[in-house]
């Protein structure tokens, strides 16, 4: 990852405006001095504009982007956290058949497995045996069976815990190709959602503001 200025970027006639606004994808060139870059030229390959009719596609998109600013390395080779970014990022805008939590949750999980956080899915830390309902530790990124959860944790039903292994494990070219019902959707949501939060230790004001848009 690497910050750069852009020079003139308010103006709306700049030759980078478009290319350099919020949630476009471009390409650049970039010019350095010293321990500084700025952009030189910017053409832009897609900049999302239909999440702009939506505010919670929208909300939910500069999360993400918030979360990768978080996850990024400064100068770090970042190939697979793009590949992620981009992808939900389609979704949001252009796939109404997938909802906004699922996407959510998607991104959550395998932003946090990527960045170096992979929870250990397979069994029971203590034990080692996989139970109808398993439990699951946002802290240590654990499961637990009910025996040995000691009720502390969150109840992972085995859909719920289904559609975690699958966004953890597999490709990126088939990691939205699960379903779950509105409830377990919502259950993968708050899981991910606090597995994140734990383990980043951050607040993230896009999603303040994504919560806030469903209070009543």
């Amino acid at each position: 990852m690497i910050r750069a200025f852009v020079k003139r970027a308010r103006r709306v006639k700049g030759t980078s405006a478009a290319a350099t606004q919020l949630l476009g994808y471009s390409n650049l060139t970039l010019f350095k001095n010293r321990d500084t870059y700025s952009v030189d030229e910017a053409d832009a390959v897609d900049i999302f504009f239909e999440l702009r009719g939506d505010i919670e596609r929208l909300s939910l998109a500069q999360y993400f982007c918030e979360i990768c600013c978080v996850f990024g390395t400064e100068g770090g080779e970042a190939s697979e956290e793009l590949r992620l970014v981009l992808n939900c990022l389609y979704m949001l805008a252009r796939n109404r058949e997938l909802s906004p939590t699922m996407i959510k949750a998607i991104f959550e999980l395998r932003m946090a497995a990527i960045g170096g956080f992979m929870p250990e899915l397979v069994e029971c830390a203590r034990c080692g045996n996989e139970t109808e309902n398993m439990y699951f530790s946002v802290t240590d990124g654990t499961l637990f069976c009910g025996e040995c959860a000691g009720g502390i944790h969150m109840p992972v039903p085995a859909g719920v815990l289904a559609a975690m292994r699958h966004i953890c494990y597999c490709d990126l070219k088939r990691i939205f190709s699960f379903s779950l019902p509105d409830e377990g959707m919502k259950m993968l949501s708050d899981i991910t959602e606090s597995y994140l939060l734990a383990q980043t230790d951050k607040e993230f004001t896009a999603l303040k503001f994504y919560k806030s848009l469903f209070e009543i």
